[in-house]
């Protein structure tokens, strides 16, 4: 397999990966491609890299990431599928359309194309993302490497069974517009106490990170974590109280839960 990568949509989760493989691999190596040509000019300007026509993508690269949205991945795939069947050598379709199976995506592509399915979230923008992904049985072993090796740049790249990927999409996927909600809210409070608002936002935002990186590199778990900060009869225990007496607990496990069975009505 030519280690020739070409994404069809550089929008922002396509233009974010792409940034991501223009670290890791020679821009020579990287096609870009958009419904709107103008989007991929430009991105290919950024990088240093080469914009073309979605059916020159779908006829040379190794690699074919599909970056467009879940209600149209249909209309694109049944467009390149003739120039699919005419390849002769070997190629892997890597989908990020949330909600569409390998199942689908082959049904789609009408063959049992090597596909490896991947579900991105919006922080691999800053190399601190979440890539899930599971690959057929038929994507050799060097594309898998090729495809990981590319996405080192943005954050942890996991692999999980396809079974488990709506669910592990529902915390990393929907997961940044959650904690972007509790750390406005936790600026909200500190602005309600005096605090001005740009400084409430950077100390949110901080704080959130440090946690995160904490807990990554403990290995802690959260609630030790949480007690360690908690003094008896002290302040943070009095704010984790009011959290509780919120429900902000069950309020985040339940966030999760409904994204996820939404995922699955969206599936259908």
């Amino acid at each position: 397999m030519n280690q020739l990568f070409g994404f069809i949509g550089t929008g922002n989760m396509g233009g974010a990966l792409a940034r991501a493989s223009a670290k890791a691999m020679p821009a020579e190596n990287i096609l870009l491609s958009d419904a709107y040509a103008p989007v991929a000019e430009a991105l290919a300007k950024e990088l240093g890299c080469r914009s073309t026509s979605v059916e020159e993508v779908a006829k040379t690269a190794g690699l074919i990431w599909l970056g467009v949205k879940p209600q149209v991945i249909g209309a694109m795939l049944a467009e390149i599928a003739p120039l699919l069947k005419q390849r002769k050598d070997d190629f892997v379709l890597v989908s990020m359309a949330a909600g569409v199976s390998i199942g689908d995506i082959r049904r789609m592509a009408g063959k049992d194309y090597p596909v490896i399915r991947i579900m991105p979230n919006i922080p691999v923008k800053t190399g601190s993302g979440v890539i899930l992904y599971d690959a057929t049985e038929n994507v050799p072993a060097e594309a898998v490497e090729a495809f990981r090796a590319s996405m080192a740049q943005a954050g942890l790249v996991d692999p999980l069974p396809e079974h488990l990927i709506d669910a592990g999409s529902a915390l990393s996927g929907c997961g940044p517009a959650f904690v972007s909600l509790f750390a406005e809210a936790l600026a909200d409070g500190a602005v309600a106490c005096g605090l001005p608002r740009a400084k409430a936002m950077a100390y949110a935002a901080q704080t959130l990170m440090g946690t995160a990186k904490l807990l990554l590199e403990t290995g802690e778990h959260p609630g030790q974590l949480k007690d360690a900060v908690c003094s008896p009869g002290g302040t943070t225990i009095a704010g984790v109280m009011a959290l509780e007496q919120g429900g902000f607990r069950a309020s985040a496990a339940e966030a999760v839960v409904s994204a996820y069975q939404r995922t699955l009505e969206l599936g259908k």
